[in-house]
């Protein structure tokens, strides 16, 4: 009986340490958060009034990456992906600095039209106050990795108005095929805080219920799955298109805030050609979407190009923002294909790109039911899951650890960062897959008419 009161008054002791401390980061981030968003709005109305906006474009590149190179690289590019590596390599120690200069080369990056989302500073923010709140109190190790988890969960739900997916965001990331229970409890505390916190000091959020037609099928099931494939297919473009860009920025040995500038000049001589609805965060364009206008065919592939070219060559912002424009666009242009209600798929295409960029189907899918409603939970889900797998292993967010395999057919190391790894083509279940596949592909070409088959003496056959 001692022993059962000595655990119980340890865990009642434990719950209530982290409720008071989830409690006070979800404050302190959602007060960060509101007025980091009350000045991006700012920010982004002064730009939009200068006569020239494109002429913004260069130098605001050019200063970003100045500011980032010279106080803080570590505000480099999206910032989520900087808290993630901090997390799993420096115990969640983020320097305080990060915070004012993440913040000042956003506003400068989307206020001049730069192509990027504001959820990457609000999580870097949110993590930064964490960490430095644990600073103050001199936490262990555990602790700090703790509370700068529950400071990326606060951003994320402070910035979208989605607390419980926010969450689980912040204990989905960090790992791929694992969720952090000991972190579940601080997590939905500071996140539902921090909304709190955020609504009531007036940032608004858009909210677009979905209501399903009763003469659903199965033909329309069907073609959700199939939408789940062309969704991750989107992913792997985005994520490969933001790798490919990345190297051709590392190739090009000239100074940093030359390069942006250069980055700068050739986005706007982009948006020149295509369309400067592809600039800045794009909100107007996903809500369009979302209440089932038509965006361009090749609207996704556009606004990966001006995204991946704003984050590679000195811009500054968040990843997830862009991710949710590519979703609802490709979302748009499948539903074009089959006659399916664009607004219905352009919602589910919006969270089955997060679920498979972002390795993050469980956030992905309660996103859904909380923005759009619970008639299209299972829909967005089942698309949000096969995103995912079809994904692959890779992410936007490269210093995630890989904790299992989307196939038994691929041998991958785990337990290392996902751009660490690598998959043995000598295992078995994948050599026994070629097979298959050649098998099968032999016998198709075969009736085709490609190939001919002809006997030899000995009664083999030769292709």
């Amino acid at each position: 009986m001692k022993k059962i009161i000595a655990e119980q008054t340890l865990i009642f002791i434990s719950v209530l340490k982290w409720v008071f401390i989830s409690t006070v980061i979800g404050a302190l981030v959602g007060l960060s958060v509101t007025l980091f968003l009350k000045l991006l709005n700012y920010s982004i109305e002064t730009g939009s009034s200068f006569p020239y906006p494109l002429l913004l474009i260069p130098p605001a590149f050019f200063l970003s990456s100045l500011l980032t190179k010279y106080l803080a690289p570590e505000a480099e590019g999206h910032g989520t992906e900087k808290v993630i590596e901090a997390i799993h390599k420096k115990s969640g120690k983020i320097n305080a600095i990060v915070i004012p200069v993440k913040a000042a080369a956003t506003l400068l990056t989307l206020s001049a039209g730069g192509s990027a989302g504001k959820e990457g500073p609000c999580a870097q923010i949110g993590a930064g106050v964490a960490s430095t709140l644990s600073d103050i109190f001199n936490l262990a190790p555990k602790d700090r990795k703790k509370i700068v988890i529950c400071g990326i969960s606060a951003g994320f739900a402070s910035v979208f108005g989605t607390p419980i997916a926010g969450a689980i965001f912040g204990v989905e990331v960090l790992a791929i095929g694992s969720l952090l229970y000991d972190v579940l409890l601080p997590s939905f505390i500071a996140g539902i805080t921090a909304y709190e916190v955020s609504s009531n000091l007036g940032i608004n959020y858009f909210h677009n219920p979905i209501i399903l037609s009763p003469t659903i099928n199965e033909a329309f099931f069907l073609k959700i799955l199939l939408g789940g494939v062309f969704f991750g297919i989107c992913s792997v473009i985005f994520i490969e298109s933001l790798n490919l860009t990345e190297k051709i920025s590392s190739k090009i040995k000239i100074w940093k805030p030359l390069k942006a500038l250069i980055g700068g000049i050739v986005l706007s001589g982009l948006a020149m050609i295509f369309s400067t609805k592809f600039l800045g965060l794009g909100l107007d364009s996903i809500e369009d979407s979302l209440k089932g206008g038509q965006m361009i065919w090749y609207a996704f592939l556009i606004k990966i190009l001006f995204t991946s070219i704003t984050l590679s060559f000195g811009g500054s912002g968040g990843i997830i923002t862009p991710i949710f424009f590519v979703g609802t666009a490709a979302g748009s242009l499948y539903a074009a294909l089959t006659g399916l209600d664009p607004s219905t798929v352009s919602s589910i295409g919006f969270a089955a790109l997060l679920a498979g960029c972002a390795n993050t189907p469980i956030s992905a899918s309660i996103m859904s039911v909380e923005l759009f409603g619970p008639s299209l939970a299972p829909y967005a889900t089942v698309a949000c899951v096969i995103s995912f797998l079809i994904t692959g292993h890779r992410s936007v967010y490269p210093s995630q650890i890989l904790s299992f395999r989307k196939t038994g057919s691929m041998n991958i190391e785990l337990g290392k960062e996902i751009e660490n790894t690598e998959f043995n083509p000598s295992h078995p279940g994948f050599r026994l897959f070629r097979l298959k596949m050649a098998i099968i592909s032999k016998t198709l070409f075969s009736k085709m008419g490609f190939y001919s088959v002809k006997k030899k003496k000995k009664g083999k056959n030769t292709v």
